[in-house]
């Protein structure tokens, strides 16, 4: 498969998990304030779903970036991460419904965990396939973010089953960490 089929699958996929985000969303049924406000945790959920999705669909596009060929391992890889990232909706969904209690909150972090992971399997299948010169290699170095998060979500997924608000303040935390722009794969690729 060509790098560009394998970047435009992947394209569609995530944008179809945006499609469901948004979809989840519940118009009040009252035309009040006290209505809108019933449904801010569903809204919440998605804005911060909607922000690790677009996160991960930008490093994923400088990863793919930097991806000389595509193998069968990298597609496997792939599907592995957007399996993880399907399940955003059903998660955000439980989170937003049950307003953010211990299990529901869990549960996000688990979700987040595996995307994570998924994430991290992907990017070392790519740079084993590349070569140990590979350009991906070169850029992510020592990849302190991506080593912190798992961290992260582990404790956020402890701390939820006892307070709740302590795992959702890390998950903000490690969005935060990651909304500020990875230039290291910009930085190793050769110029256009």
């Amino acid at each position: 498969m060509g790098k560009g089929r394998f970047e435009a699958f992947s394209d569609g996929v995530i944008a179809i998990i945006i499609t469901i985000l948004v979809l989840e969303l519940k118009v009040p049924e009252a035309d009040d304030l006290h209505g809108l406000r019933e449904t801010l945790p569903h809204f919440l959920a998605y804005v911060l779903s909607f922000i690790y999705v677009g996160i991960y669909w930008n490093n994923h596009h400088h990863m793919l970036h930097a991806c000389t060929t595509v193998t069968g391992g990298i597609l496997w890889a792939n599907l592995h991460l957007l399996f993880w990232l399907s399940l955003f909706p059903f998660a955000t969904g439980w989170l937003g419904e049950n307003h953010f209690t211990a299990v529901p909150t869990a549960l996000y972090g688990l979700v987040q965990l595996m995307a994570a992971i998924a994430y991290f399997v992907l990017q070392q299948v790519i740079i084993r396939a590349q070569g140990s010169n590979s350009i991906l290699k070169k850029a992510v170095g020592n990849d302190w973010k991506g080593k912190v998060s798992p961290a992260l979500y582990i404790t956020a997924i402890v701390a939820a089953l006892w307070m709740p608000w302590i795992g959702q303040a890390i998950f903000v935390a490690v969005a935060l960490m990651w909304l500020i722009p990875d230039r290291r794969i910009e930085k190793v690729l050769p110029p256009k």
